[in-house]
């Protein structure tokens, strides 16, 4: 791309170098001379040339190093070296000018942003004062209307849940406490949660005795066996089984989520904690959002538990494997 930039210049001297022999032709100078002439000129320009390649081709693979090692590389005009001619100056300027535009569109940008999520959150709180009405006046007038109105109800809640933390999910640290926990009331607890839902879809629930404590933030691990209940239920079989297992490893206690629902297609399997991403059981369930599990992953990467899905294929269930690092939380916490 040098060459081809610099070949109008190059044509420029070939023909001065061509005017120069013929006049010195026709004033009978002789051809050594000529010859000597038109060599020192060729020499001189094809040294000009390789120099100016050279010194380009070193800037401009500086600036490119430059650009790489900028994490927000719309800055660069501000780290760029002081421009050697008129037109870098030219261009300087027009690289601040898109600049400036683009800082305003992201200035703008966040802060819609950020007033819509102030307002998410603010609805979801304020959505949860009739929410839990309801709920009281479903408690004091029991009947099978009002334990089916529970149930949705619950659901409602578990959405709720999940578009406050959707809203948070930059910045969930901020809201966790991390302390030693009983596995087992946590899990109790997020049955209890759900208990008008699996009541309702007939669900028979059975939790093995677990004698485990872990290191993790209790209200967000609630958030996500809501989330898993949820999804068991949904993708349930006609008689639904529900069954929580604890076991330990080394340096680590799993906790597993067993369902003998529709399962899981094994070419789905891979792609189910992407987000949006229903796979052929969302088609078959209507409801599907795709954000449930994403939303698990996303949390359960945040406080360093893995998150595991394991099916024999559609017809054999579901298991699910959340694994706590025994102290290791802590360690990273107060150690790194």
């Amino acid at each position: 791309m040098f060459w081809r930039d610099q070949l109008l210049a190059i044509l420029l001297n070939v023909c001065g170098a061509v005017a120069l022999t013929l006049f010195l032709l026709a004033g009978g100078v002789a051809a050594g001379t000529i010859a000597f002439i038109t060599g020192i000129w060729a020499a001189v320009l094809t040294l000009w040339l390789g120099c100016r390649f050279l010194l380009q081709k070193r800037r401009l693979n500086t600036l490119l190093a430059l650009a790489e090692q900028l994490d927000e590389r719309y800055l660069l005009p501000e780290v760029l070296p002081p421009p050697a001619t008129a037109e870098e100056e030219v261009y300087r300027q027009l690289m601040r000018m898109a600049e400036k535009s683009m800082l305003e569109k992201i200035g703008a940008a966040q802060r819609e942003r950020a007033e819509y999520k102030e307002y998410i959150e603010q609805w979801i709180h304020e959505i949860k004062t009739p929410i839990t009405a309801g709920k009281l006046l479903c408690e004091n007038h029991r009947s099978e209307w009002t334990r089916q109105l529970l149930a949705e109800l619950e659901s409602i809640t578990r959405y709720t849940e999940q578009a406050l933390y959707y809203a948070r999910s930059e910045h969930t640290e901020k809201d966790y406490l991390v302390r030693e926990i009983d596995l087992a009331e946590v899990v109790h607890a997020a049955v209890a949660d759900n208990k008008y839902l699996l009541r309702r879809h007939r669900v028979a629930v059975t939790v093995e005795e677990m004698a485990s404590v872990v290191c993790t933030d209790d209200k967000w691990v609630r958030f996500i066996l809501d989330q898993l209940i949820g999804n068991a239920v949904k993708y349930g079989g006609p008689a639904p089984v529900l069954r929580f297992s604890c076991r330990r490893e080394e340096g680590a206690v799993v906790l597993l989520l067993e369902d003998n629902g529709i399962g899981i297609p094994p070419e789905d399997l891979p792609r189910i904690f992407d987000k949006g991403f229903t796979g052929a059981n969302g088609r078959a369930v209507p409801g599907s959002t795709g954000l449930g599990l994403y939303l698990c992953k996303r949390l359960c990467d945040k406080l360093g538990i893995g998150l595991q899905a394991v099916s024999a294929g559609p017809g054999f269930g579901t298991t699910l494997f959340l694994t706590f690092q025994r102290n290791l939380l802590i360690t990273d916490i107060f150690f790194d």
